[in-house]
């Protein structure tokens, strides 16, 4: 299949946290296919946004493949990745509110899963198409700091580097007074959360001609 963008991803191992997100979510990133829902009312609007993403933890933004650059020279370039750098590990992970949107996110040392995160960013860029025109401008759009504006020139992306915060979203912007009930709502769905967290493989995803991400190939880290 050919794919419009792709990305580097923590994407969980089969089990029940990856099931739980498939599920919440309604889209399933390792078979590439919709999922049925829990019954909730509102929970399809909710989850509008990410679900073509996929439950998933982003560690290198989707990009575009830059001028000479092949899927399969890519998926080799990763692999590469994956074998020099060793794996990260906190203490485990918590159901956060992030401004208007729930979230997974660790506890704990970060380190290890920022230094991850930057590996994949710095030693994939040659792969990546430079941001057009278009999107600079949609970016910016979110009042960036100097610092972001210079990484998203940099990088391709404003929230990277020391501006890297992972996370594994749950929901799109939910209404100020229903945050509560739907973090009340998804910890009452979720399984018992990895304490601890492992990140022990990267993904390289693809986005298809629907808008919707899917699996490629997973890789260990044995760094």
């Amino acid at each position: 299949m050919s794919y419009t963008r792709f990305a580097i991803y923590f994407v969980p191992p089969d089990g029940a946290l990856a099931g739980f997100g498939a599920r919440w979510l309604g889209w399933d990133l390792a078979t590439g296919s919709a999922v049925a829902q829990p019954d909730l009312d509102g929970l399809a609007t909710i989850t509008r946004t990410p679900r073509k993403y996929g439950f998933h933890g982003t560690l290198k933004p989707p990009f575009r493949l830059a001028d000479g650059c092949d899927p399969d020279g890519l998926e080799r370039a990763v692999q590469a990745v994956a074998a020099a750098c060793a794996p990260a590990c906190c203490e485990g992970l918590y159901l956060s509110r992030i401004g208007r949107f729930l979230a997974l996110t660790p506890v704990g040392d970060t380190g290890g899963i920022e230094r991850v995160a930057a590996t994949c960013v710095r030693a994939l860029d040659e792969w990546r198409a430079p941001p057009d025109a278009a999107e600079l401008e949609r970016r910016r759009r979110a009042r960036l700091t100097e610092r972001q504006d210079a990484l998203l020139t940099r990088w391709g992306y404003p929230y990277v580097m020391e501006e890297f915060r992972f996370h594994m979203t749950l929901t799109g912007r939910v209404a100020p007074d229903e945050v509560d009930r739907w973090r009340e709502t998804a910890t009452a769905h979720m399984p018992e959360l990895p304490a601890p967290f492992e990140l022990d493989a990267i993904a390289l995803v693809g986005e298809r001609k629907d808008g919707h991400f899917e699996l490629i190939q997973r890789y260990t880290l044995t760094g």
